[in-house]
């Protein structure tokens, strides 16, 4: 066995309840903050937060940061790891699980079409995630992670 391979995590029956949120901020001090499932702030991402503002990042950004940062609590929460001792085996799984699954729907919004964008003519957004919402929720991890 190759070291850090760890133990096979059955994806295909994983369900990542859709628990915490990502609230807009009452004050220009705190434009976006991730809550858990139990109400409270995500302490580590409200610090990260605070480092994005400080460093010039627009409130746009650190709301969507924020976003790709509550798909992945979320993730860890659905498979009983903290993010302060996830290794590279929830990294890895989580970004196969990224890709492998539909994206959530809202409640009562049915299944999505896709329906070519009528001025460009490139196909409209699938029931997966974007390739670039893939990558782009991988930068932000690492670059929470570097923090």
């Amino acid at each position: 066995m190759i070291d850090g391979s760890g133990e096979d995590r059955d994806l295909s029956v994983l369900v990542v309840p859709a628990v915490g949120a990502v609230e807009a901020g009452s004050d220009l001090w705190e434009p976006a903050r991730l809550i858990d499932g139990d109400g409270e702030p995500v302490v580590a991402v409200t610090a990260f937060l605070r480092e994005l503002q400080a460093s010039g990042r627009a409130a746009s950004t650190q709301r969507s940061y924020a976003m790709d940062l509550l798909r992945w609590f979320r993730f860890g929460w659905a498979i009983d790891v903290e993010w302060n001792q996830a290794t590279r085996v929830e990294a890895r799984d989580f970004c196969r699980w990224l890709a492998l699954r539909d994206k959530p729907t809202r409640a009562g919004a049915g299944r999505r079409r896709v329906v070519s964008n009528a001025v460009t003519g490139k196909p409209g957004p699938g029931p997966k995630y974007a390739a670039s919402t893939r990558a782009h929720s991988e930068t932000v991890l690492r670059v929470f992670y570097d923090f």
